[in-house]
């Protein structure tokens, strides 16, 4: 069967790859110039299943509220009129109780704890080489309010089988030593010993060049414009350089699916959540953490990326837009240099942003649709690193008639 993939970030790349393995003929088309050129590009770059506690939550609501008009708050709105955001926003709102978060924290976690282990395998087949840490993630948390929160995430993910465990202080400071120079508090967190960090664009370029060398064709610099269809099946995607006719198609749009599938019926509740990151050159400085670590006060994820410190965090709900604000990039150097500050050359900073696909419920949106050859696997939110091997071979098996290792009870379009 030849399937086409639509978009070659981490996500299309690894259903490529998946596809190519159950025997598909494969076409992976993108509108970039090579692979995991926008989403992938620099984001946090952590395999962190610890980090799958849904947005929405019974204190969500509270918080934005608090966070209004505040341009260093971890989630920023930017108010205007935007109906996909009011739509969105609503469905969201019908999520922050604390039955629907304990629903949707299962569902995240069903996706990356299976991806996690997709992903190692992965690596031992292709030895792959992406500067991965299997050193584990580190929580800390600098107040006691966020110590109660990091609590009840940890008794929760261990309900459902995440190895987490609650670290003392003295704990963060033996795991991460580098730790030991912040300028700021740090009382506890947790460890997550089986969580990963590593640059998802090297994994993505180099494991598109596995997929070429099995046959499957990359059309870069090629826009898709529209999807036709007959009959209850799409019969090809139309591109800025013609259509491209198969059998099945596979969307990996991520924040773009919904434009894509909007014209044919499909309204898919995702949102683009813009998130920035740096990356600090470390080479010569001795103060840059080893160990992968989450600040849970602050909201921002740090990695250890070869010779350099990437650092990611921030939510804005602004559209489109990948304008980045001045001071928000200002705010991300400087919690670093919080905890890290001997962590890298100041002068050699590089900065980025991307648009996260977020749904209401912070769970992917994968399988089938009302078209028979049509299938979705988006909307990962901050989380597309981490699910994409296990959300890439569920998919894959399932466009393959084959029974996927994990359910996708839940996971569907069918759930809005």
């Amino acid at each position: 069967m030849h399937v086409v993939v639509l978009g070659a970030g981490v996500i299309g790349t690894t259903a490529a790859w998946y596809l190519l393995q159950n025997g598909h003929q494969v076409t992976v088309v993108d509108r970039q110039h090579a692979s995991a050129q926008e989403t992938s590009f620099a984001n946090g770059g952590q395999i962190s299943a610890c980090h799958a506690t849904p947005w929405a939550n019974a204190a969500t609501p509270k918080q934005i509220v608090s966070w209004l008009g505040r341009e260093e708050a971890p989630l920023l709105v930017r108010m205007r009129f935007d109906p996909q955001l009011f739509s969105w926003g609503l469905r969201f709102l019908r999520n922050c109780t604390d039955a629907r978060a304990k629903i949707n924290l299962e569902k995240a976690l069903r996706v990356a704890i299976y991806s996690r282990d997709c992903l190692r395998t992965l690596r031992d087949t292709l030895d792959i080489d992406y500067d991965h840490s299997t050193r584990g993630i580190l929580h800390i948390c600098r107040n006691e309010q966020d110590m109660v929160a990091v609590e009840k995430a940890t008794a929760q993910m261990q309900d459902y089988g995440l190895n987490r465990k609650l670290v003392s202080r003295d704990e963060c400071l033996a795991i991460e030593p580098a730790l030991r120079d912040a300028t700021v508090p740090i009382i506890g967190g947790s460890f997550t010993p089986d969580d990963e960090s590593g640059d998802a664009q090297k994994f993505t370029e180099a494991l598109t060049q596995h997929c070429i060398a099995k046959g499957a064709s990359f059309q870069f610099n090629t826009k898709v414009t529209g999807l036709s269809h007959d009959q209850g099946k799409i019969t090809a995607a139309q591109t800025d350089k013609g259509e491209i006719k198969a059998d099945a198609f596979l969307v990996c749009l991520g924040s773009y699916s919904p434009m894509l599938l909007a014209p044919i019926g499909i309204k898919l509740p995702i949102y683009p959540c813009k998130g920035y990151s740096i990356s600090m050159d470390t080479t010569g400085h001795s103060g840059a953490p080893e160990t992968a670590l989450i600040d849970d006060s602050i909201k921002m994820v740090y990695s250890r990326l070869g010779t350099h410190l990437r650092v990611a965090g921030t939510a804005e709900l602004d559209g489109y837009n990948l304008g980045m604000s001045e001071r928000r990039k200002q705010l991300i150097v400087d919690k670093a240099l919080e905890l890290f500050p001997n962590s890298g050359d100041r002068a050699n900073i590089s900065f980025w942003a991307g648009l996260r696909p977020v749904t209401p419920d912070s769970a992917p949106i994968l399988g089938g649709t009302k078209y028979a050859n049509l299938y979705l696997n988006t909307g990962h939110g901050t989380l597309g690193w981490t699910m994409s091997c296990g959300s890439a071979k569920a998919v894959a098996d399932f466009i393959s008639n084959k029974n996927p290792d994990i359910s996708l009870t839940g996971l569907g379009i069918a759930r809005f």
